[in-house]
């Protein structure tokens, strides 16, 4: 993030989760437009930027709250914002206004939304992750069905994060941070899971956060303590390990560019978006 973009100020967020030190800003959510530029978020401030293939930042919107997935709606239009403090909500690009989407169930808040994903149909899977651990295993994953239906899929999750679909979208993958894994959840015919079955574990003081898939089925998982992307076979079996060149905090992954196989990570600790070239062993 440019100089003139950071705020070393204390905010709500750095005194929940940085034990009140400034943070100047904590990028997440990287997800691509139609049209090639990237979309970060910046939890603390409550702000999200559009940056274009050139490199250049934008601001798109600033408000209370605190931004964490994105996500392309198939209409193109919008990015559907997965915000702790707010719940679901809606981002015109053209504009940049906010609308909800959808921020109680059953007139009760969310314990804190953190990412998202949408299937082809439109039905959109998120997780409410608030400050569940192993200590209080109650975070959720929830699918908001484009007539307003919303079912509850998973409501023992410790720490549920980043989620991604598999490309036959029978399967969905579950960043579970502070169970330091991946679980895999079924999705049944009926609409409901069942099996759910941990995936892929790791090790260190966070765990797996921010994930996507690549053309081949390999799972692309960002560690937010290791500084690494892991990358998974379609059986779990461990590929590659794609290091930070810059600090530890490796919140969030996406794929991209031209041919759709750069991959690009927010490193949170030091505010910047790092790429990398996948397959690795391409030339």
């Amino acid at each position: 993030m440019p100089a003139a973009l950071r705020r070393p100020v204390v905010t709500e967020w750095s005194r929940a989760n940085k034990r009140g030190q400034p943070v100047d800003c904590f990028l997440e959510g990287p997800c691509f437009d139609a049209a090639g530029n990237l979309h970060v978020t910046d939890i603390p401030h409550g702000r999200i930027f559009r940056i274009s293939p050139e490199g250049d930042w934008t601001q798109l919107a600033e408000y209370d709250g605190e931004p964490n997935g994105l996500a392309l709606h198939p209409d193109g239009r919008r990015l559907y914002v997965a915000d702790y403090k707010q719940g679901i909500l809606s981002l015109d690009l053209a504009s940049g206004a906010l609308e909800p989407v959808l921020a109680r169930r059953n007139s009760e808040r969310f314990k804190g939304p953190n990412d998202l994903v949408f299937a082809r149909n439109g039905d959109l899977y998120f997780t409410d992750q608030g400050q569940s651990g192993l200590h209080d295993p109650t975070g959720r994953v929830y699918r908001l069905r484009p007539g307003g239906q919303l079912d509850c899929l998973l409501s023992n999750g410790p720490s549920p994060n980043g989620l991604v679909l598999s490309h036959d979208e029978e399967v969905l993958f579950v960043a579970m941070t502070r169970d330091n894994a991946v679980w895999r959840l079924p999705l049944l015919p009926d609409g409901s899971t069942s099996k759910v079955g941990r995936f892929a574990s790791f090790h260190g003081t966070s765990g797996p956060d921010g994930m996507a898939m690549d053309a081949a089925g390999n799972l692309l998982v960002a560690h937010a303590s290791l500084g690494s992307v892991f990358v998974l076979s379609p059986q779990g079996e461990p590929l590659a390990r794609i290091r930070s060149c810059r600090g530890a905090t490796t919140t969030n992954v996406a794929l991209g560019g031209v041919d759709g196989n750069t991959v690009f990570v927010t490193e949170s600790e030091t505010g910047a978006v790092l790429t990398a070239e996948w397959p690795l062993s391409r030339s």
